[in-house]
């Protein structure tokens, strides 16, 4: 397999920051998109292809079922929401299609360990859409972690990803729909600050969480309300804490701020690098930037992506490489359900008003 064929979906809008990630990434390529309306698949092909053209455009398909069954796709990138996503996800994995799930990455940590199960059983690769997790950047940032002269025994990580919605995002997005996203802004922004966490600790699990939802919305025809402010603590073994908040109802920020007994190290843009060319971060009071990268071009805007060498293209790469070498990634699918396992704490945390223990 020279690259590997993805197949979208659904044409939520976030499905088309990937599309050019993809043609960069020079091992796979989309192949097909699905909607349940194929005017929308032959649409979002039209307008995608006119701004990043593959070669052969996509098969424009009007059902899910089709793409899944599809002999022209291997993987499937699901942009869904995550109320409607498990269903769809099962039956991709069933048919031994490989996965790229939108995060969260399920209604709840039995439901992913269930998928995840399925997965296995079926030789399928599995992955959140986390792209930090691929920035050169984070090998950069476990050094100094480790460096006990520098950052010293870790005390306390703080971290905040919000952005104000405003309106229409405030009337109809379904992030306030609380059957299509039960957790809301903690699933959707939250995810990536447990996930940060759990990094910096390698993967040990809190041994408890608090959470509290702190402002509940609803879209226009959603009866049921769903968190668009919430913050959340996490307690490790060993004297370990970790604060998080994220909101749709504050301005944009995306920052993480790790303590130790000898220092601090700041990640200014830990979701999204400010400049995705040399992502960089700070250690003290010093500038650190990637070995290797490049400045971002004149007159471009630093937040760019998709290019050759940014997070999203390298997460796309990243999977179509490991799925053609034939092997399958066990940490990737170990990271989302972790991640899920630990973010249901907090929601559950805020729903019953107290602490739940982990381990």
């Amino acid at each position: 397999m020279k690259q590997l064929r993805i197949g979208f979906l659904s044409t939520a809008g976030i499905a088309r920051r990937n599309w050019k990630a993809i043609l960069h990434s020079g091992n796979c390529l989309v192949s097909a998109v699905a909607s349940r309306d194929l005017d929308k698949s032959r649409q979002f092909i039209a307008e995608c292809q006119a701004e990043h053209a593959f070669p052969a455009p996509p098969e424009a398909l009007g059902s899910y079922e089709a793409l899944i069954q599809s002999p022209s796709v291997d993987a499937i990138y699901f942009p869904l929401p995550t109320g409607l996503r498990q269903e769809w996800v099962r039956q991709a994995a069933e048919a031994g299609k490989h996965i790229l799930s939108e995060k969260p990455c399920a209604n709840d940590h039995a439901e992913l360990a269930t998928t995840l199960s399925i997965c296995r059983e079926q030789r399928v690769q599995f992955m959140d859409g986390v792209m930090f997790m691929h920035s050169p950047r984070l090998a950069k940032v476990r050094e100094v972690l480790n460096d006990e002269q520098r950052i010293g025994r870790l005390r306390h990580m703080d971290s905040a990803f919000c952005f104000y919605g405003g309106e229409p995002f405030f009337r109809n997005n379904i992030r306030l729909d609380g059957d299509l996203e039960p957790t809301g802004c903690l699933g959707d922004l939250g995810w990536y600050s447990i996930r940060l966490a759990l990094w910096v600790m390698n993967w040990q699990l809190p041994v408890k969480v608090t959470g509290k939802i702190l402002t509940e919305l609803a879209a226009e025809n959603c009866g049921k309300p769903t968190p668009a402010e919430f913050s959340g603590e996490l307690f490790f073994e060993g004297g370990f804490s970790v604060s998080f908040y994220c909101s749709f109802i504050t301005g944009y920020q995306q920052w993480a701020h790790v303590s130790g007994e000898r220092g601090w190290l700041r990640l200014p843009d830990f979701v999204h690098p400010l400049d995705s060319y040399e992502p960089a971060f700070e250690v003290n009071d010093e500038f650190i930037t990637v070995t290797g990268g490049m400045k971002c071009p004149p007159n471009t805007h630093a937040k760019i992506q998709g290019h050759a060498t940014a997070q999203d293209t390298r997460m796309w790469r990243h999977f179509a490489g490991q799925i053609c070498s034939g092997q399958l990634n066990d940490d990737w699918p170990m990271w989302a359900l972790k991640t899920q396992q630990v973010l249901d704490a907090c929601h559950a945390a805020a729903i019953k008003k107290e602490p739940v223990h982990l381990v």
